[in-house]
């Protein structure tokens, strides 16, 4: 069998794209399958979407050649502030203070704006990968040899290997007979970015309060990204609220630290749960992000874990292709599912059990709570450690491409 491609990747979100990229970049053929159309998703008008990409992920974008262009659209966090409190009581007197001055690589991460991220990654794909915007993959047929993928207008794909990037969702995990486990958080995100009078110096916070916690994530300028989580119930009553009214009831959460706020976009929400795939293979098929792995944003680990997938899924197939092995052969695909599981599935329960330390109001656990976080931010090599694991340095074995060096 002579495929059409090396590989084919459904989804065309962020990390589809960068898979891609990465792939090509190797020397590999890759078609990419994008179920939205590119230039609904390639607007100019900031729609308050970002992500918070820590340094190792910056590191690759930098090795794909993107970070040069990208660079002056983010923001570095320069600081991580982290406390605990009720809504208009403020912070808790012990708090962790992360300083990226305390690590030698730089900046633990950089928060950029979606608009910026996808655009470059759309543009970087026009010579270099066979892009299909507005179409989904609504069949699949591993074989010995390749797989053969129906898309949504009827046309064939036949490819050495097909990899899921499509979401919680994945109809390619599904199709491939992938079962997933989780379960639901009882809270939804409520996502806004917000213009404010006073700069942020480049500082993000982190508030647990025991409806769930609200991050303000420092954007250019004076602007800030907030991922507020709260009770279903709760949401859906502060979602239906107008503008002004929103903005009446997050103040007091939001405190005054930063001057008068206003909302600089579009309001979003979704549900939150823990979702992860009970393999990340199958025949001929591999899973990354979200199809892999669905975990709470509460410390902004979604969109890095998903760029550790790429890395990781893009080293294992170009170094197969290299010693002439099928690069969707069940041993080559094993190597990649080793690599990443047991690291994806700690790290999201370790996301699930501290939002659910901190989602009680039981004043003994907020003081044992309040005491933990004084003696992290009290060790400087507890603090060095906390911030080298959320900048992705921690890894081991590292990615080339996490650690910026090319495939």
């Amino acid at each position: 069998m002579k495929p059409d491609v090396d590989v084919l990747i459904a989804g065309g979100g962020l990390n589809g794209p960068t898979l891609a990229l990465a792939l090509a970049g190797a020397g590999l053929s890759v078609a990419v399958a994008d179920a939205q159309p590119a230039r609904t998703r390639a607007g100019d008008d900031f729609d308050g979407r970002a992500y918070a990409l820590a340094l190792a992920s910056q590191r690759l974008l930098k090795a794909l050649g993107l970070w040069e262009e990208l660079a002056p659209e983010s923001q570095p966090i320069l600081e991580v502030k982290a406390s605990q409190g009720r809504p208009g009581e403020g912070a808790a007197p012990c708090f962790l203070h992360f300083d990226s001055a305390e690590i030698e690589e730089g900046p633990v991460g950089w928060m950029l704006e979606d608009r910026f991220l996808y655009r470059a990654l759309l543009a970087a794909m026009a010579d270099r990968v066979r892009h299909l915007p507005g179409l989904a993959v609504t069949a699949q047929e591993p074989g010995p040899a390749g797989i053969t993928a129906t898309l949504s207008d009827g046309q064939r794909i036949t490819a050495r290997l097909l990899v899921g990037a499509d979401g919680r969702g994945s109809g390619v995990a599904a199709r491939a007979g992938i079962e997933r486990r989780g379960w639901d958080y009882g809270q939804t995100a409520l996502v806004a970015s917000i213009d404010h009078d006073l700069p942020h110096h480049g500082i993000a916070h982190q508030y647990f309060m025991a409806t769930g916690p609200l991050a303000i994530l420092p954007l250019r300028g004076n602007r800030s990204n907030i991922v507020w989580s709260e009770t279903h119930d709760n949401a859906q009553a502060i979602a239906a609220l107008d503008d002004a009214a929103f903005l009446e009831v997050l103040r007091p959460r939001f405190g005054d630290f930063l001057g008068g706020i206003r909302l600089a976009g579009p309001r979003f929400s979704y549900p939150l749960s823990l979702s992860l795939a009970e393999s990340y293979v199958a025949p001929r098929v591999a899973l990354v992000g979200d199809a892999a792995h669905g975990v709470h944003p509460i410390a902004g680990q979604g969109l890095n874990l998903g760029l550790r997938d790429v890395a990781a899924l893009a080293e294992v197939l170009v170094e197969a292709a290299r010693r002439g092995e099928d690069i969707g052969s069940d041993l080559v695909l094993e190597r990649y599912q080793i690599w990443r599981r047991f690291d994806s599935t700690s790290l999201a329960l370790g996301m699930d059990t501290v939002n659910r330390l901190f989602a009680s109001d039981n004043p003994l656990l907020a003081g044992a709570r309040g005491l933990g976080m004084g003696i992290v931010s009290a060790i400087p090599a507890l603090r060095r450690g906390f911030m080298r694991q959320a900048a992705g340095l921690s890894l081991d074995p590292m990615p080339r491409l996490l650690a910026g060096r090319p495939l």
